[in-house]
């Protein structure tokens, strides 16, 4: 087990989903040596889709290089994948990172600032096929690695892509060690939480929920998909 001191980097942007963040947070944060911090345009408090707000600890400009890059994601992304400084950061700390992640639909922020071209990767499956516009390799997998890049599926899936991340530096053992402090022994009380099990009118209900609150998804994202290609 490394003692080594590491950066954890999440971007925070408005609108983010915040256990795409808080999820893997929590789990990362448990290696020897960890700081997490939450990088934004600025240190205001950041929204967050769940009502409540996260606050920064750096900015774009003060942040450190971090070891660990990790980009979650939410109704937010499209506005972050349409800014210039983000992508520019993103770009910049990748750069140097050992390791760059994404959870979710941050895995589209990834690739519109060209990270993930010609990497296999995974995101939300309501996003999913939107993945091969920016040069991914889509797989349906709730944790996908390809050398230094790791994605994780929608939402909860950031808890698994965090355990899998400290095996992948700790080792199982210490993953395990992770897991049991955390109690994370899912038994969830309704076998819902895929398009293959939801029945058809939760599916429905879903696909209405972003119709309304994401009706420009899609052009958005192929626009975004788009100025990444140039």
């Amino acid at each position: 087990m490394s003692e080594t001191p590491r950066t954890i980097s999440f971007l925070l942007f408005p609108q983010v989903t915040q256990l795409d963040l808080t999820g893997p947070a929590q789990v990362l944060s448990r290696m020897p040596g960890a700081k997490v911090e939450l990088v934004a345009k600025t240190l205001e408090p950041v929204p967050t889709d769940a009502g409540f707000p996260l606050l920064p600890t750096a900015t774009f400009d003060t942040a450190v290089q971090p070891d660990i890059l990790c980009v979650p994601g939410g109704f937010g992304v499209t506005g972050a994948m349409e800014d210039d400084a983000t992508l520019a950061w993103l770009r910049h700390a990748a750069d140097g990172a050992q390791w760059v992640t994404s959870v979710c639909t941050g895995a589209l922020v990834l690739g519109a600032a060209g990270l993930l071209r010609g990497y296999r990767a995974t995101t939300h499956w309501g996003s999913h096929e939107w993945l091969a516009a920016f040069g991914a390799m889509p797989v349906k997998q709730r944790v996908v690695f390809d050398r230094n890049r790791v994605t994780g599926g929608g939402v909860t899936a950031g808890i698994d892509f965090g355990l899998a991340l400290v095996a992948a530096i700790e080792g199982d053992d210490y993953a395990r060690f992770v897991q049991l402090s955390l109690e994370y022994d899912p038994a969830p009380p309704f076998d819902s939480g895929s398009p293959g099990k939801a029945d058809a009118a939760t599916l429905e209900r879903y696909r209405a929920m972003v119709a309304k609150h994401a009706a420009d998804r899609p052009a958005r994202y192929q626009a975004a998909a788009a100025r990444a290609a140039r």
